[in-house]
């Protein structure tokens, strides 16, 4: 079923009122210039329904006793989302299906689903037992290479396009950053970390086409964001625990959720604990503080800083951005944002629920060439939702 989208607008647009006032050259945007807000229109045809069955893709066959066809699959929570070069969406699944009707009536999906634009899966893969643990966020480089964290071990993986080949990992699986060997996922210690080697429960990664450096959210045990070069070698790392510039709450609830790399050459990273988005320079230097929805952690809901992208065209015109603490997804100024100004929160869509166009548990999310928007929800949402740029009559 289609719904409308929600939007939300005009006085919520105060709560930036703390954001730093310093503009660099960077952001090449007129931040007073007014803008027209981008309207989304939810897809409920896509994906395609219904999904593969049990036997396809390498998924092992199980057959209904009820009608004697193979189960359908279920996602479980859709932990990641990102998009290739042609616009296809991958998508990283939990597989974690919840008691009746999901462990009754279907089987969990493969861990990677690529569709096409239309919808459509044309690829699936993944061995849970090889891929990290606690799958999270992906992201497909300038190579079309498939990069996968784990927030519940110590390692990021690189896939080929098609996922036949592990081509790099970064860390050792189940080994901590502390040096604490584990059976399962690494703890939520709240360390800034300081390895070389080893990560703690990563939530994202990012790649730089302009030499293939890695730049990983790690994560829900470290609060930095570490970079290492196309070949895993250690370059650098920003972040640390606390509460001023460029760094991150301690705690599960603060670290950084996120990590994406601007046009504007600056890196933008969630800090979920104090509802902002730090951003820094490529050589580690904090530069900024977003705030998205101030006030939002504080009520128990880990915050409202989850998820960034931006529009396509060359200056990012727009900054999106995952609250999964209010379930709305925020549309931004980006140069307001990036200097301060109260009128960088333009609007947004969304609200908790289950029907299409609402949240439930809204994660991370995407954007193509188009300018749609793609995002994923876990826990009690287990979906991917498309959200269709509404072009100009």
């Amino acid at each position: 079923m289609k719904g409308k989208p929600f939007v939300y607008a005009g006085t919520l647009a105060l709560a930036l009122a703390t954001a730093l006032g310093l503009s660099t050259t960077l952001t090449q945007a007129d931040p007073k210039k007014s803008l027209k807000v981008p309207t989304f229109v939810p897809d409920g045809s896509w994906p395609k329904m219904p999904l593969p069955s049990a036997g396809d893709y390498g998924t092992p066959l199980v057959l209904s006793t009820a009608t004697g066809k193979p189960k359908p699959w279920s996602t479980g929570e859709v932990a990641g989302t990102c998009i290739d070069s042609r616009d296809h969406v991958f998508i990283v699944t939990r597989g974690n299906l919840v008691n009746s009707p999901e462990t009754l009536d279907s089987v969990p999906a493969a861990p990677v689903i690529e569709f096409d634009t239309a919808g459509n899966v044309v690829n699936a893969w993944g061995n849970r037992n090889v891929l990290p643990n606690g799958i999270h966020g992906c992201f497909v480089d300038y190579q079309d290479n498939v990069w996968i964290a784990g927030n519940g071990d110590g390692v990021v993986q690189k896939y080929s396009h098609d996922g036949s080949t592990l081509l790099l990992q970064i860390g050792t699986k189940f080994v901590c950053d502390d040096g604490t060997a584990t059976g399962g996922a690494c703890g939520n210690v709240g360390l800034e970390g300081s390895s070389k080697t080893l990560l703690n429960d990563p939530a994202d990664v990012a790649v730089d086409p302009a030499n293939g450096d890695v730049y990983i959210a790690d994560g829900y045990g470290n609060h930095r964001v570490v970079v290492f070069d196309k070949s895993g070698n250690y370059l650098r790392q920003m972040g640390g625990v606390g509460t001023g510039l460029g760094q991150f709450t301690a705690g599960d609830g603060g670290h950084p959720h996120c990590v994406v790399l601007g046009n504007d050459g600056l890196v933008y990273a969630c800090d979920r604990g104090q509802d902002r988005i730090n951003v820094y320079q490529k050589n580690g230097t904090p530069v900024k503080e977003i705030p998205i929805i101030p006030g939002t952690a504080a009520l128990g809901t880990a915050g409202s800083a989850w998820d960034v992208d931006f529009s396509p065209d060359h200056q990012q015109t727009f900054m999106y951005e995952s609250d999964g603490g209010n379930e709305v997804l925020w549309i931004f100024n980006h140069a307001a944002a990036f200097a301060g100004l109260p009128n960088a929160l333009l609007g947004g869509f969304g609200r908790p629920g289950h029907m299409a166009g609402e949240f439930t548990f809204l994660h991370m999310m995407a954007v193509d060439t188009s300018g749609n928007l793609y995002a994923g929800e876990t826990i009690g949402g287990r979906r991917i939702q498309k959200f269709t740029l509404k072009k100009d009559d």
